[in-house]
């Protein structure tokens, strides 16, 4: 464990975000313990007044897909009052089954081990859908949006947040700045013009919004330095430390992230 970990009482002034005043009122110890990239609680509360409150009214049923370490899920539970199924492939359910006890959720969130394209859920089970720094690893697939969305009723939303480029890349790849940090990941990033299409086009959805997060690489930078410094883990240290050194190198040219809503047809 890092021995540089800050008092509470700082490391909550250094996470209070104005852009996240939800997001700001959890513990930022708990935050930074269960982290597992950037900050999905704040991506959450971005992703929340596209989705609509219809969606994420009170009892309704929302499939969370990736959630991680569930904190997403607690999230929409004590926020929208939702009844959640916490979906993950790497973190186990009584691992997440833990967290959500402690949380005081245990009758709203239910954890279960998923892989995305092998979902054990009945067609029109849920009112809505919400993926934070998930969806990019197996929903540029052509053919996915369809099947994922028969999970909702007609008429229910599916939204995302994704790690994205603010524009196509054109010309060499990958950009010459960010060359030294370059991965393979990466080509799973996508701009928000290019979502908005991709989900048009698979006739499942009627798109309601694909915008991209102004200064959005700036809250990420903000988060990764925290991260670097309080993450319990070695390997989210580390990771902090590499992605920030490649957005101070970006400035926002390329990185940042992009919310997609779509609506079943």
């Amino acid at each position: 464990m890092s021995d540089n970990r800050t008092t509470d009482d700082h490391l909550t002034d250094r996470v209070t975000h104005p852009r996240y005043p939800l997001s700001s009122q959890y513990d930022a110890r708990w935050t930074v313990d269960n982290q597992m990239g950037p900050n999905a609680l704040w991506l959450l509360e971005w992703l929340a007044p596209a989705l609509g409150l219809d969606a994420l009214r009170p009892c309704a049923r929302v499939l969370d897909l990736g959630c991680g370490r569930a904190m997403t899920s607690i999230f929409l539970a004590r926020e929208f009052h939702a009844q959640v199924t916490a979906a993950d492939l790497w973190v186990a359910p009584d691992d997440n089954a833990r967290r959500i006890a402690e949380a005081g959720f245990a009758d709203r969130v239910q954890p279960v081990h998923a892989e995305a394209h092998d979902l054990p859920f009945a067609e029109g089970g849920f009112d809505a859908i919400v993926s934070i720094d998930a969806y990019q690893y197996f929903g540029t697939d052509d053919l996915y949006l369809p099947t994922l969305t028969r999970l909702l009723k007609p008429g229910g939303r599916i939204g995302i947040v994704v790690p994205a480029l603010r524009e196509e890349p054109e010309g060499a790849e990958p950009p010459e700045h960010l060359r030294a940090w370059w991965e393979p990941d990466f080509w799973c990033w996508h701009s928000a013009d290019w979502w908005h299409r991709h989900w048009t086009r698979s006739g499942a959805v009627e798109v309601e919004a694909a915008d991209w997060l102004q200064d959005g690489w700036r809250d990420w930078l903000t988060w990764c330095e925290v991260v670097a410094e309080e993450s319990p883990e070695e390997f989210h240290r580390t990771m902090g430390r590499r992605v920030a050194e490649m957005l101070r190198a970006d400035e926002g040219r390329t990185f940042g992230f992009v919310r997609v809503v779509g609506r079943r047809k």
